[in-house]
């Protein structure tokens, strides 16, 4: 392990009620160590840490009041292990923020204007923002010497051209209230398709991927040569494909129909369609693995859940290789693409005149490495790529903060 000074980078992902994070040491991209805190304001908080060298992993139990109680826990979790955030090999801290609207497509140090415009878009990201700004601002009350980096799940998508980006509604009207398509997830994106060109044995100016991020929030990528020109979800996490709670695409005008036929308040519709639908209105499961195994047994509720999962992720596919017009892979990530097998079978199945097949024995393989599972005469790859949205975080942070002391 490296001993050389301020190598190191903590990573912070501040939910509404949880705290992840990670502290990598970027001379080797090397783990130090990794933890949850969970439940935060409840009288049962949780917090696992795992000191990756050592291999061992202490669980703790309690009231965590809030962000700045968690935080103050993970530093003493940390300071056990020799890896304190007094500590002078750390050099920023990198923090998970959602939304970064147009103005932020970089990651960025944190001063006091940052902060207000990441304020300023809390009414475009409700859910999101405020635990972010919350997780920064800790952050900064236990280490205010140390530079805090916001790292964008919106900027990998900033490059998509105006046609992509752009609502086809009143133009005055869309500016006026910054409605246009952000996407999200970008931080997973970037890092896999990045991934996807190295396993290819490529540059990645020099690859056109689709990146399938499936987990219970759920979108797809259209990226030319490193640079994203379409995604699926749009001014919120609410558009594109088939998630574990949210709708997906859906015409506008359901919304005014539910308002006006079915009495719901605009609230409640809101709850509906990002809470209640999705895979678990569809069949009353969120859960991929649980969902397989009731179409294992019959189920028809659930097979029908799965069928129409699928033919959105088919559609997406089918749009971005028309977008793309040359793919050289498809890339399966997060926790549904990486290890729901009959998902990525199901989403190539019938493609074979696009170039696309997977290989059954290939397919089945759980590995924890990226790995195709296309068979060799496949035109197109299909690969299977973990994300990893923490070093993603870490190395642009580091990027920013160390260049000029680690060249």
């Amino acid at each position: 392990m490296s001993s050389s000074r301020d190598t190191r980078i903590l990573v912070l992902n501040s939910g509404s009620s949880s705290v992840k994070y990670q502290l990598l040491d970027m001379s080797d991209s090397s783990r130090l160590a990794v933890g949850l805190v969970e439940r935060i304001g409840e009288e049962t908080s949780r917090l696992k840490h795992t000191h990756v060298e050592s291999d061992t992993t202490r669980e703790w139990s309690g009231p965590i009041r809030d962000h700045e109680a968690a935080l103050k826990a993970v530093a003493e979790e940390l300071a056990k292990d020799g890896l304190g955030l007094d500590s002078p090999e750390l050099a920023a801290i990198g923090h998970r923020v959602v939304h970064g609207g147009q103005t932020f497509t970089a990651p960025t140090v944190v001063d006091d204007a940052v902060l207000a415009e990441i304020e300023r878009l809390i009414p475009v990201a409700p859910l999101h923002n405020p635990a972010n700004l919350t997780g920064i601002r800790t952050a900064q009350t236990l280490r205010p010497d140390l530079p805090q980096v916001a790292v964008f799940d919106t900027a990998f998508h900033t490059t998509m051209p105006e046609s992509a980006a752009r609502y086809a509604i009143d133009t005055a009207t869309a500016d006026a209230h910054r409605v246009r398509r952000y996407g999200f997830h970008g931080t997973s994106h970037a890092y896999v398709s990045r991934a996807t060109a190295k396993l290819l044995g490529k540059a990645p100016e020099d690859v056109n991927v689709i990146v399938l991020h499936l987990g219970n929030g759920a979108s797809a990528s259209a990226v030319r040569g490193g640079r994203c020109v379409d995604t699926s979800m749009g001014l919120t996490p609410l558009e594109g494909l088939v998630m574990g709670t949210r709708s997906g695409d859906l015409d506008p005008a359901v919304i005014f129909h539910l308002a006006r036929v079915g009495g719901m308040s605009i609230d409640e519709i809101d709850t509906l369609l990002n809470k209640k639908s999705g895979l678990i209105g569809l069949c009353g499961d969120n859960d991929m693995r649980e969902i397989r195994r009731r179409v294992d047994e019959g189920d028809e509720e659930a097979q029908l859940a799965f069928d129409i999962y699928i033919h959105r992720l088919k559609k997406y596919i089918g749009a971005y290789y028309a977008v793309l017009g040359r793919v050289d892979a498809v890339a399966f990530t997060a926790g549904v693409g990486e290890n729901a097998s009959p998902v990525r079978e199901a989403a190539v199945a019938g493609l074979e005149e696009l170039g696309l097949a997977v290989d059954s024995e290939l397919n089945a393989v759980r590995s924890d490495r990226p790995r195709l599972i296309s068979p060799e005469y496949a035109r197109v790859a299909v690969a299977v790529i973990p994300t990893d949205e923490e070093l993603e975080i870490a190395t642009q942070t580091y990027a920013l903060v160390g260049r000029n002391t680690h060249q």
